[in-house]
């Protein structure tokens, strides 16, 4: 008997921690209007563009002949280039944006997120904001995004600043728990609800050489955005591209515009060998490894990561 009662006050126990974890994880979509307030203050802005509000920011001289246009990594947001751009608005014309899928700007209309339709995307905010060339400059996804436009569409693009971009097959020695769990297809409808904050606090830190350089606001702005209605499931979509984008690594040899590589030694998501290869298979490239930087760089050492690209900026002009 005394058994059986203590089972049942375990069942309780159990149930109730449970419910409890179930509780403290709850996390339903959020209207992008609840995030403006403290993601989008001024100088930010919103662009009609191929029926979505793109969250954009454009800092500087409107006069800057070629504009540097700034492009995030998945799951990322505008905000990761804010110590880029603060280094570079004085000087030069500074855009970035949310991509499609990912920040304030949230989901495509018509749900393709294949890096043809990024690259043309770029194309399309350079027509709307008037600049006929500009330099592209791209972390992680956004570094793919970045080559597959100067592929794409050649003659909008002057130069390139690829950090730790994608381009091909991954040989990840450590990726993020919050990929691999967008990447299993029967968790879908409990990651639609459920996003434990811990576990975008874990995958940021992932990414970072100095984990404690991860601070609360940075993990806020990570999961706060993650919750915009439909990114969740962007970042579902998004995921399943992954091994056809490395199938096009072959275009990576035809890109002829000068090139600076950016890469952090301890990067694990998208580890050195890929720079390496990046810096063979592009003519005349530059290749700059940032000791002791993982996948980041732009975040999380601004000062010495834009030194690199302002030495480019100076020596390609």
């Amino acid at each position: 008997m005394k058994w059986m009662t203590l089972l049942r006050w375990l069942a309780l126990i159990l149930l109730a921690t449970l419910t409890a974890g179930l509780a403290l994880s709850w996390a339903p979509d959020r209207s992008v209007d609840s995030l403006k307030e403290r993601w989008a203050p001024a100088p930010s802005q919103f662009i009609d563009l191929q029926g979505m509000q793109v969250h954009l920011r454009d800092e500087g001289p409107r006069d800057d002949p070629e504009p540097i246009v700034l492009i995030h990594g998945t799951s990322a947001s505008l905000h990761t280039w804010d110590g880029w751009a603060k280094a570079l608005q004085g000087q030069r014309r500074v855009i970035r944006m949310d991509l499609p899928g990912f920040g304030l700007t949230g989901p495509a209309p018509d749900g393709d997120y294949r890096m043809t339709r990024y690259a043309d995307f770029i194309a399309a905010l350079l027509d709307q904001l008037g600049v006929r060339r500009a330099v592209l400059a791209g972390n992680s996804l956004g570094g793919g995004v970045a080559w597959r436009t100067a592929v794409q569409h050649p003659e909008r693009v002057s130069r390139l600043v690829l950090v730790d971009a994608s381009g091909y097959p991954l040989q990840s020695t450590s990726v993020p728990l919050g990929f691999r769990l967008a990447q299993i297809e029967w968790l879908k409808p409990v990651m639609g609800k459920l996003l434990p904050r811990r576990m975008i606090e874990s995958s940021v830190r992932n990414v970072y050489a100095n984990p404690d350089k991860v601070t609360p606001e940075l993990v806020d702005r990570y999961y706060e955005l993650t919750l915009r209605a439909g990114n969740r499931e962007s970042l579902t979509q998004r995921m399943k591209l992954r091994e056809t984008d490395a199938q096009a690594a072959g275009l990576i040899p035809t890109i002829g515009q000068p090139t600076l590589i950016l890469w952090g030694t301890e990067d694990r998501l998208i580890p050195e060998p890929s720079g390496q290869r990046f810096h063979k298979e592009i003519a005349g490239s530059q290749y700059v490894v940032l000791d002791g930087l993982g996948h980041v760089p732009q975040e999380e050492d601004p000062q010495r990561s834009v030194a690199e690209v302002l030495k480019f900026l100076v020596t390609q002009r």
